[in-house]
């Protein structure tokens, strides 16, 4: 799989990109993530590219021009399976998303910086919006790094145990049973005795009904989903 991130930032990219299970994999060569400096495509000598909106409103916005040749340079050296602007008002990241994009081949992730991006690369270049939550962040880098590390740890080979990954939060639609490691009794904290036992099956069913009231208590709406 080939992820390329699109940013006037990238050294913001850097550290996330570069350690635990996203570098492994990287170094690895089960995925490429190639971080691009739009200001490559930057205009006069301080590469410019951004500019005061049309209409008086405030803040900066990157222009069209060099997104869209950043865009082509990439495009014609290969196909995209998506190119993906990080946005608050796309839809909301979850485990179905990120689950159908590990399967994808090329995918790019373009970063918004300032005040957002001209909307004509939405409407004639970006194939999806995806938004990490209803909030707004100085840029779309940190929302890309954290949508390529939802991806790439599906990825077969990314993870060692590769059923770790099927057991996560949100897999099943559900949150997480509790989990509990050694000592089994520290401070007077006990793990609880059935995890305990060995027995498997009563094991499995204890999860499945922890899983299933922890996510009644706390997020009852994904029960409703």
């Amino acid at each position: 799989m080939r992820i390329d991130i699109l940013t006037v930032v990238p050294e913001l990219l850097e550290s996330p990109l570069s350690h635990s299970i996203v570098g492994r994999a990287r170094e690895k060569g089960i995925v490429e993530i190639h971080v691009h400096n739009i200001r490559k495509y930057g205009k006069g000598p301080r590469k410019q590219v951004d500019d005061y909106s049309y209409g008086g409103d405030a803040g900066m916005v990157l222009m069209v021009e060099p997104v869209h040749r950043m865009i082509q340079e990439l495009t014609s050296e290969r196909d995209y399976d998506e190119i993906i602007y990080l946005s608050p008002d796309g839809e909301i990241l979850n485990q179905n998303i990120a689950n159908e994009l590990s399967i994808k081949e090329n995918i790019i992730l373009l970063c918004g910086h300032y005040k957002g991006i001209d909307h004509r690369i939405r409407e004639h270049l970006v194939t999806r919006e995806i938004s990490v939550g209803d909030y707004v962040l100085s840029g779309g880098e940190l929302p890309a790094a954290i949508l390529a590390d939802a991806i790439v740890r599906l990825i077969p080979g990314a993870i060692t145990d590769e059923t770790s990954a099927l057991s996560d939060c949100f897999q099943d639609g559900l949150l997480s049973a509790p989990i509990y490691t050694r000592p089994a009794e520290y401070n007077g904290w006990k793990v609880p005795e059935i995890l305990l036992s060995g027995n498997t099956r009563l094991i499995r069913e204890w999860q499945d009904e922890q899983a299933i009231s922890r996510t009644k208590e706390l997020r009852p709406k994904l029960l409703d989903d």
